[in-house]
Formats: structure tokens, sequence, C-alpha cells
């Protein structure tokens, strides 16, 4: 995959979903439609999402978000956008109780018939890679843009040996995480912390892995992630990431009416569907990446530090 490969622009129909959402009774509209998509999808297939909202709410949660929350972190614009379909992005215990019901609505229909089983299978799919393609057992991992920990518990369990930290920008999703975390009796650091400026020691890590995050990212601060994962690797060390894959048939052929849904959801998809990931990481310092479709919409991109 070259740079030439890549769109500069929005094709068509998406220039034309970008001129309806512009109108906002219209982007409210679209955004009201995708979340019930998503909560009528996910009750279908037999996750209870309005019953696992409502369990989680009977939880301290303001006593587990002051353990993990910085007051001192100043939000990049970015984030402080609407997105997910809640006027307050992720930045909302809204979203944080949502998300897990969400992840199974949404990839449900990645493969014909999977259901509730989709979204497990997307993530088994990226760690068999992993598995792959890294030559040797990783010791020292952070999972940046960790969220409530759906893509941290599982790195955690396919290398039960190494020391894991999971950093995200939302200290609600972060309390979510330290609570199932509590549950699994795992020791797990958690820092509420931009990915593009952790903080964290320079090559401290061997393998910095990202999941679903970089299509949620403008390309300014997605290169910034590139380079603070670069710093936090050793030589040798391994950046991987699973995420859309724009050149998938599936985003190609997509009917308008489900961009639309899709774009009202995520204002950034443009960025990233016109990003060269692959030229942006050898700009970085990184080893040519090999890229692997792992789902008909997903694909696993694998670099490495030069030693």
């Amino acid at each position: 995959m070259t740079a030439t490969t890549f769109q500069s622009q929005p094709n068509i129909a998406s220039r034309l979903v970008n001129g309806i959402l512009s109108i906002k009774p219209l982007a409210k509209l679209a955004k009201y439609q995708a979340r019930s998509m998503m909560i009528n999808r996910a009750e279908k297939i037999g996750v209870p999402w309005r019953e696992n909202v409502r369990q989680l709410r009977t939880h301290d949660w303001e006593k587990e978000l002051a353990n993990v929350q910085n007051p001192n972190l100043v939000y990049p614009d970015y984030y402080l956008r609407s997105f997910h379909a809640y006027d307050k992005g992720n930045l909302s215990w809204e979203s944080a109780l949502e998300v897990e019901s969400a992840a199974c609505a949404v990839h449900a229909s990645i493969w014909p018939g999977a259901g509730v089983n989709g979204d497990p299978r997307l993530r088994q799919n990226y760690h068999e890679i992993l598995k792959q393609q890294l030559p040797f057992t990783p010791q020292e991992i952070v999972d940046l843009g960790c969220s409530v920990g759906m893509s941290t518990f599982p790195l955690q369990q396919i290398y039960p040996q190494a020391q894991i930290t999971g950093v995200d920008l939302s200290p609600y999703h972060l309390a979510v995480a330290q609570y199932r975390s509590q549950q699994r009796d795992l020791s797990i650091k958690w820092l509420h912390a931009e990915a593009e400026s952790t903080g964290l020691p320079e090559t401290s890590f061997d393998l910095v892995s990202t999941f679903l995050l970089y299509h949620e990212l403008p390309q300014k601060a997605a290169k910034a992630i590139f380079q603070e994962a670069y710093r936090l690797l050793q030589p040798g060390g391994y950046f991987t990431m699973m995420d859309m894959n724009p050149r998938a048939e599936a985003y190609q052929k997509m009917p308008p009416y489900i961009l639309t849904l899709l774009k009202s959801t995520e204002p950034y998809l443009d960025e990233y569907f016109s990003l060269d990931i692959e030229t942006a990481l050898r700009e970085t310092g990184f080893e040519s990446p090999k890229i692997t479709p792992i789902s008909p919409r997903h694909r696993a991109i694998v670099a490495r530090v030069k030693k």
C-alpha cells in the first residue's frame, strides 16, 4: 500500500453526507437515529443494553472517578466535540456506562450471523496478529486510548506476565476500567492523560497497542501519537494498532444512509480515511509496517522501532 492509494479528499457520496451533516437539525436527527439503531441492534442480539446501564448506575462511580482523574489535565480541543452520538463525547457517564454494550452492537454485523460473537471475534483476530508477528513476549505494555479496558484486559490475558498501563483521556471511562479490573483482580495501572503526551518514561515499553483509536482523531493528533509511541518504545519494540480499514469494500460501497449515520457519530472519519498511515509511521522512524486485513471492515498494523 503506497501513498498514491489514499484519497486526499472525500468522494462524492461522502461530500454529500458532509453537506447533510452541516445542517444542525439533520445532524441531530442522524445522531439520534444512529444511537437508536445501536440500542435496538444490541437488544435484538441478546445484549441487554438498558438493563446493563441500569445495573452499572447503582455503583458509586464518584469514588472511582476521584481515584483516576487528573484534575490538572487540559483536554485538547478535538476531544471536546460531540461524537459517538453523545453531546459531550467520552466526557460523560452515559458514554462510559454504554460503551461495552455499544461495542457488541456495532460489531454484530461484521460477519454474517456473528451477532454477539462479532466483537470478541474481532479482538481475537487482532491478538492472533500480535502473537504471529511479534517475535518476543512483551513484558511492558501500554494500551493507548484504552477506554473502559475492553482492549486492555485481553492483552493481560494473552500476556499474563506483562506489566500493563492503560491510558485514556476520559476519566469516566477509566473509572469503569478500574472497577472492571478490581472485579478481575488485575493490577493494571490506569493513567488519565493524552495519548500524544502521556508523561511516561521514554523507552520504557516493548509494546504500544491501540485499538479502535485512530478513526476518532484528527490527523495532527494521530501523528503526535505515533511520535509518542516511538518515544515510549525500546529499540526493537513494536507499535501495533487495530482500526477501520479505509480500503475495505464495505466502506467503498456503503449506502449513503448508513454512511450518514456513521459520520454523524465520527466527526474525524474523513481525516482518518485520508491518512496514509504507512508513510506517517515511516516518517516517525518506524520500519515499514505490515498491514493485515482482519475482518471485512478492519485491519491490523504492526510496526517496529529500528534497533
